[in-house]
C-alpha cells in the first residue's frame, strides 16, 4: 500500500516575479499528514494561508490564481507541478509576496532542490481517485477540450495549435511521472512578441526577461516598435527582419512549448487535491480548461467518496475459499466470504457472489428475495476477521465476537446475482484482543452499506 509523502527538510528559492518583478522568497516545508498543499503569505499580517484546491482559484489569465478572504497567490502552478510529479502529498509553501517567483520560466529548479533535500513516506495510506469512465470539459468558443480516461497510473498526452509557423501543431506525452524531472520539467514558459506590449500595459509581465521565458518572433514588426519593446525588456536590440525563437538560450526541446503546457496541466491537477490515476488527454489546454477539470474532478470526487476496489474476476485470489475455511470457523450457510482480492498490513478486500439458492432468501422475502441487513454486517465484519485471523498462529484457534456495531447505514437492497466487494479497515492497531474496523460494502461502484465495528479476538480453549 502506498503512503503519504511529505519534504524531509525546507528549502527556499529566490527570484523576482514574473507579473509584479519583486523580489521574492518562497520556501517549501514538510507538513503533516492528510493537510495537503496549503500556500501562506508570511508578508501579510497574520500570515494567511490557502488552500491549494480548484475552488480557490480566482484567475487564470496568465497562470494560475488562488484566492481567499481578499488574499491571493499567483504563478503556483510550476511548484505544485513539482510537488504532484514527484508524489508529495503534504507541504507548507510559504511566500514572501503575492506570487511565486518565475525563476527560469521552468519547474526544473524545484524538482532539483525536491530531490537534495529528499522526500519523506508518512504513515497514512495515499487516497488515489481511480478514473472509472470518461470524463470530459469541452470549450465549443476556444477548441480547447480535456478528456481523462481509466488508466493504471497517472499520464497526459497534449496536442496544441498555434497561429504560428514556428509551433503551429505539437504533440507532446508523458506515461509515467518518473520521466517528469527528464522530459518534462525542463520546459519553460513561452511568449509570442506580439503580445509582449499589451501585457506590459497590463502590468502583467514587469519581471519577464530573455532569460525566463522563450519569446516567439514570427509576425513582423517595425524596427522601431521592436526597439520599443527591447528597451522595455532592458534587453539588447534586435533585428526586426530575423523571426524565429529569439531567447539567448535554444530550445530544450522542438515541442518545448507544448512540454510546458502539459507541465502547466500537472500544476493545475494538483488542485484536484488527490492524486488520480487516469489518462488526461488535452487539446489546446490553458489555464482556464485546466481549472474547469479540476473542479469538475472535485465534485467527482466528493459523489464518490469511497471508492469501490477494483475487481478482475480473471486475477488469481489472494485467499481462496479453502484458505477461508482455514482462518474462520464459519460454514454453509455462515460463511459469506468467498474470496480476498486484496490484502494490506491494515487493510482487505473480499468477495461474495450473492446467488438465487442462498438459504435466507427461502423466507427474507420468498416473492422479493433481499439479504438480511444484519448479514450483511456480518460479511463485512467476517472479512474483518480475516484480515486480523490472517496474522496469528493457528488461527483456527482463535474465534473474533462482536462487541459493538456503531454508524450502520444501508443504502441499497442486496438481491440475487449481485456481486458483493468488502473493503475492511483497521481503524487502531489490535490491542489486548480489541480491534476496531471500518467496512463498507460495494455492488458495482456504489457503497450500499457501511458500518464500525468493534471485535475481540479470543483463543478457543
Amino acid at each position: 500500500m502506498n503512503k503519504q509523502k511529505t519534504l524531509k527538510g525546507s528549502f527556499s528559492l529566490f527570484g523576482k516575479g514574473l507579473h509584479t518583478g519583486l523580489n521574492l522568497t518562497v520556501t517549501f516545508n514538510p507538513a503533516p499528514e492528510n493537510s495537503g498543499i496549503q500556500i501562506q503569505r508570511i508578508d501579510l499580517e497574520g500570515h494567511p494561508v490557502i488552500e491549494a484546491v480548484a475552488e480557490r482559484v480566482s484567475d487564470t489569465q496568465r497562470g494560475t490564481v488562488l484566492s481567499k478572504d481578499g488574499v491571493r497567490v499567483s504563478t503556483v502552478e510550476h511548484g505544485l507541478a513539482a510537488l504532484y510529479a514527484l508524489g508529495i502529498d503534504n507541504c507548507l509553501i510559504q511566500v514572501n509576496g503575492p506570487e511565486f517567483p518565475i525563476l527560469d520560466g521552468s519547474a526544473a529548479i524545484y524538482v532539483d532542490r525536491i530531490n537534495q533535500v529528499g522526500v519523506e513516506e508518512q504513515n497514512a495510506p495515499k487516497d488515489y481517485y481511480i478514473i472509472r469512465h470518461k470524463i470530459e470539459v469541452k470549450d465549443e468558443a476556444s477548441g480547447s477540450c480535456i478528456t481523462i480516461l481509466p488508466d493504471k497510473e497517472f499520464s497526459i498526452t497534449v496536442m496544441c495549435s498555434f497561429e504560428s509557423k514556428f509551433i503551429n501543431s505539437q504533440f507532446a506525452s508523458i506515461d509515467n511521472m518518473s520521466l517528469f524531472a527528464k522530459e518534462v520539467a525542463p520546459a519553460r514558459t513561452f511568449v509570442f512578441v506580439r503580445d509582449i506590449e499589451p501585457l506590459l500595459h497590463a502590468n502583467l509581465i514587469k519581471g519577464g526577461d530573455m532569460d525566463n521565458a522563450i519569446v516567439i518572433y514570427e509576425k513582423q514588426i517595425s524596427q522601431e516598435q521592436l526597439d520599443k519593446l527591447a528597451d522595455l525588456l532592458k534587453v539588447p536590440h534586435m533585428d526586426a527582419t530575423k523571426m524565429g525563437y529569439i531567447q539567448p538560450k535554444p530550445l530544450n526541446w522542438e515541442n518545448e512549448c507544448t512540454r510546458h503546457k502539459l507541465l502547466d496541466i500537472i500544476g493545475d491537477m494538483a488542485l484536484i487535491g488527490k492524486p488520480i490515476k487516469g489518462r488526461i488527454i488535452a487539446t489546446r489546454p490553458g489555464h482556464t480548461i485546466n481549472n474547469k477539470f479540476a473542479r469538475l474532478m472535485r465534485r467527482e470526487i466528493r459523489k464518490h467518496e469511497i471508492q469501490a476496489p477494483i475487481y478482475d474476476p480473471n486475477e488469481a485470489p489472494v485467499m481462496d475459499n479453502i484458505r477461508i475455511r482455514e482462518l474462520l470457523p464459519h460454514r454453509y450457510p455462515m460463511q459469506l466470504v468467498d474470496k480476498v482480492i486484496e490484502l494490506g498490513p491494515n487493510y482487505i478486500v473480499g468477495v461474495k457472489n450473492v446467488t438465487s439458492d442462498e438459504s435466507f432468501f427461502q423466507g427474507h422475502f420468498p416473492q422479493e428475495p433481499v439479504m438480511p441487513g444484519v448479514l450483511m454486517v456480518e460479511a463485512m465484519a467476517q472479512c474483518g476477521g480475516l484480515l486480523v485471523l490472517n496474522t496469528v498462529d493457528e488461527p483456527e484457534r482463535w474465534s473474533t465476537y462482536f462487541m459493538k456495531i456503531d454508524g450502520v447505514k444501508f443504502r441499497q437492497k442486496i438481491v440475487p446475482g449481485d456481486t458483493l466487494l468488502f473493503r475492511v479497515e483497521l481503524l487502531h492497531p489490535v490491542r489486548h484482543g480489541i480491534s476496531s474496523m471500518r467496512g463498507y460494502m460495494f455492488v458495482g461502484d456504489q457503497v450500499v452499506a457501511e458500518a464500525t465495528f468493534t471485535a475481540q479476538i479470543v483463543k478457543n480453549k
